[in-house]
């Protein structure tokens, strides 16, 4: 079994070294995709054009030999757009049933805040419910199944926020950011002639994915730091500048990514540094700040990091 391990933690190894040959700078945004996809969650990319969001996960399907969708969200978009419909064959005289982008193992939303709220609902039921109902009949979605949506976070004309009950189906939220002078002068010479994303094949298939999702599982975590991700959790439901605290789906989504992020390092368990570091990612975007902190200009995220720094952290385990 740690053979096997050692095997799959080579070819997640490949799997950010095919990221990193396309998306120059990245590093961080490349295993945090990952972490998202071992623990069986989705990701929501929030940043302004341009910046590569669709690349990465153009580059993470095919570096997992996945179907990929893509979706491109726009206001008149409809739920059967999204999901499928069924079309009368008047040679068979009976509904034929022709599956939507959805169905596919990675899907990239883009721009979902461009769409309706009903055409939003349908991609959201199927990320929590891992299937879709169509004409009353409900249909699996394919496994793997994993969803990275985007939405631009400086146009708000024709858009559709997210409300907090759906952001919360996401277990990470993600920034790219611009890259620094040095790494833009590297893409360009990298894109001067073909894509670097030509040159990358497949280091894992679909079914050496859902055997990692399942080791992913059985990573261990101790009590103690069962325990210091409650204590986190409760810190945002007392903190002064929270209006709405972090569900229990926060929490169980903070232990699924530590698990994740500790298989990616190679290791069998989860440290609280593991905790730590996620907390801003995993947490920020389940909160709502009061209006007195939103008018002191504070962020989610600045917030979650207070609550990070004054949180213990189990250094030692406690023997009775």
């Amino acid at each position: 079994m740690m053979q096997e391990t050692a095997i799959y933690n080579e070819r997640i190894e490949k799997v950010l070294t095919n990221i990193n040959k396309v998306m120059i700078g990245k590093e961080e945004a490349a295993t945090l995709s990952l972490v998202a996809l071992l623990a069986q969650g989705h990701v929501l990319l929030e940043d302004v054009p341009g910046v590569g969001k669709t690349m990465l996960v153009r580059t993470l399907a095919k570096s997992l030999d996945c179907d990929f969708r893509r979706i491109q969200f726009t206001p008149d978009l409809l739920p059967s757009d999204v999901t499928g419909v069924s079309i009368y064959n008047p040679k068979e005289m009976e509904f034929e049933f022709r599956g939507g982008p959805i169905l596919g193992n990675v899907v990239l939303a883009d721009e979902i805040n461009r769409t309706s709220p009903k055409t939003q609902s349908a991609l959201l039921e199927g990320m929590e419910e891992k299937n879709v109902t169509i004409d009353g009949n409900t249909i699996p979605l394919k496994q793997p199944f994993f969803v990275m949506a985007t939405q631009n976070p400086i146009e708000y004309e024709g858009t559709y926020p997210l409300p907090e009950a759906q952001l919360d189906r996401f277990i990470l939220k993600l920034k790219m950011g611009y890259p620094s002078a040095e790494q833009e002068l590297r893409m360009l010479e990298l894109t001067s002639k073909d894509h670097p994303i030509e040159s990358i094949s497949a280091v894992i298939n679909r079914e050496e994915l859902l055997s990692i999702q399942e080791e992913v599982k059985d990573i261990y975590i101790d009590r103690n730091v069962q325990q210091y991700i409650i204590n986190l959790v409760t810190g945002t439901r007392n903190n002064e500048s929270i209006y709405l605290g972090v569900s229990p789906r926060g929490s169980i989504s903070l232990m699924k990514a530590a698990k994740a992020y500790a298989y990616i390092h190679g290791r069998d368990y989860v440290l609280p540094d593991d905790v730590k570091y996620l907390a801003p990612f995993v947490l920020a975007h389940r909160v709502i700040l009061t209006s007195e902190a939103k008018y002191d200009g504070l962020t989610s995220d600045e917030v979650i990091i207070k609550v990070v720094k004054d949180t213990h952290i189990p250094i030692r385990k406690e023997f009775s």
